[in-house]
C-alpha cells in the first residue's frame, strides 16, 4: 500500500514537471513569435519634459530614422513633471511587449531616486536598450545681467545676501546637480528656480522673468549664438564643439570642475530580450545617421550608443559617483 502511495506521488510530481516543462517551453515559443511579429502598432517614446528642451529634441531627431526601420510610427508622448518620475513610473507599469519606450536620463534614474521616495527601482523596473546620448550642461545669462563671466557671476553671487536667482528644468535634474556642485565648489550662494522642463525655463530666460540658466547645451547654444542670450561656460570636462569660444567652468575660475548629462532608451521590465536587441539595433543605426549625428554634435551633443548590458553597467556606475554627492549636498524635493 505504502509503494503504490510512493508511485502515485512519483507520477504526480513527473506530470508536474512535465506540465512546468511545457509551459515554459510554450512561453518561450510565444516570447519567440511576439519578437518575431514585433512592432505590430505604433512604437509610444516617452518623454518625461515639454516639447522644445533637450531630452525631447534628442528623440524627435531619432524618431523619424527609428519609424522607418521599424516598419510602425514612433510616436513622441510628453508626459513632464516631477523631472521625469511620472514618465518613468508611466514605463514601469507599461506592457512588457516593446511597443512602450522612455528616453530616460540621469535625472529620473539617479538623482531623483537619491533624493526621494519614487514609484520605481531603477534597476529592477527597467530594461535597458541602451545609452543614446552624452551632453554637458551651458551656464546662459540674459544679455542685461551685469555678469559677463563666470568669475563675475561668481562675485556677485558672493556680494548679494540671497545669492542669484537662477533656473533649471527641475528639482533633481542635471542642472540642478551641475548648480549645487559649483555653489560648493566656489563657496557662493544662488536661489534655484525650477521649471517643468528646458522649455519653459528657455522662454523665461529670454524674457527676462530669470537671469541664470544652467541648461542643457542643446537648449541653450541656439540662443547663444542668436545672441539672444549669453554663455558664461560649458560644464564638461573640454569645451563643446557648438561653442569653442565658451571655456569650461573649470577654465572660467573653478579647477576640477566636470558635470555631464546623458539620455538612453529604457523598456518595462520583462520585455524579452529579442524585442531589446531590435530596438537597440534600430536606435543605434539612426544615431548613425550623417545628418543625425551632425545634428546633434552641432548642438553640442555626442551620439554615445552601446548595449543594453552595457548601459545596464553604466546606470549601475552613475549610481556609485552620484549618490553620495548627492546625498552630500542635501538636495530636497519640492
Amino acid at each position: 500500500m505504502g509503494k503504490g502511495r510512493q508511485s502515485l506521488r512519483r507520477e504526480s510530481r513527473m506530470m508536474r514537471t512535465v506540465l512546468a516543462c511545457a509551459l515554459s517551453a510554450l512561453a518561450a515559443v510565444c516570447l519567440t513569435v511576439a519578437a518575431a511579429d514585433f512592432p505590430t502598432k505604433p512604437v509610444r517614446m516617452i518623454v518625461g519634459f515639454p516639447p522644445g528642451g533637450a531630452t525631447d529634441l534628442v528623440a524627435r531627431m531619432i524618431q523619424p530614422r527609428m519609424s522607418a526601420a521599424l516598419g510602425q510610427q514612433v510616436i513622441i508622448d510628453n508626459r513632464p513633471g516631477a523631472n521625469g518620475i511620472i514618465a518613468g513610473e508611466l514605463t514601469a507599469r507599461g506592457d512588457p511587449d516593446g511597443h512602450t519606450i522612455l528616453m530616460g536620463h540621469i535625472g529620473m534614474l539617479i538623482i531623483s531616486p537619491a533624493i526621494q521616495k519614487v514609484p520605481y527601482d531603477p534597476f529592477k523596473d527597467f530594461a535597458p536598450i541602451g545609452l543614446t546620448v552624452s551632453l554637458q550642461n551651458i551656464i546662459i545669462t540674459h544679455p542685461t545681467m551685469p555678469a559677463k563671466s563666470l568669475k563675475e557671476l561668481i562675485a556677485l553671487a558672493k556680494s548679494k545676501a540671497g545669492g542669484v536667482n537662477y533656473a533649471t528644468s527641475g528639482i533633481g535634474s542635471p542642472g540642478h546637480l551641475a548648480a549645487v556642485l559649483l555653489e560648493s565648489m566656489a563657496d557662493m550662494k544662488l536661489t534655484h528656480i525650477p521649471y517643468k522642463g528646458g522649455g519653459p525655463a528657455i522662454t523665461d530666460l529670454l524674457a527676462g522673468h530669470v537671469p541664470v540658466f544652467f541648461a542643457v547645451i542643446s537648449t541653450g547654444v541656439p540662443h547663444v549664438q542668436s545672441g539672444k542670450a549669453r554663455a558664461l561656460a560649458v560644464t564638461g570636462s573640454k569645451r563643446a564643439a557648438a561653442v569653442t569660444d565658451v571655456p569650461t567652468v573649470a577654465e572660467a575660475g573653478v579647477p576640477g570642475y566636470e558635470a555631464t548629462n546623458w539620455y538612453g532608451l529604457l523598456a518595462p521590465p520583462k520585455t524579452p530580450k529579442p524585442i531589446i536587441d531590435r530596438l537597440n539595433r534600430e536606435m543605434t543605426a539612426a544615431l548613425r545617421v550623417p545628418d543625425v549625428a551632425e545634428g546633434l554634435r552641432s548642438r553640442g551633443i555626442d551620439a554615445t550608443p552601446d548595449s543594453p548590458a552595457e548601459f545596464a553597467a553604466f546606470i549601475r556606475g552613475e549610481d556609485r559617483k552620484w549618490t553620495p554627492i548627492i546625498k552630500q549636498a542635501g538636495i530636497k524635493p519640492e
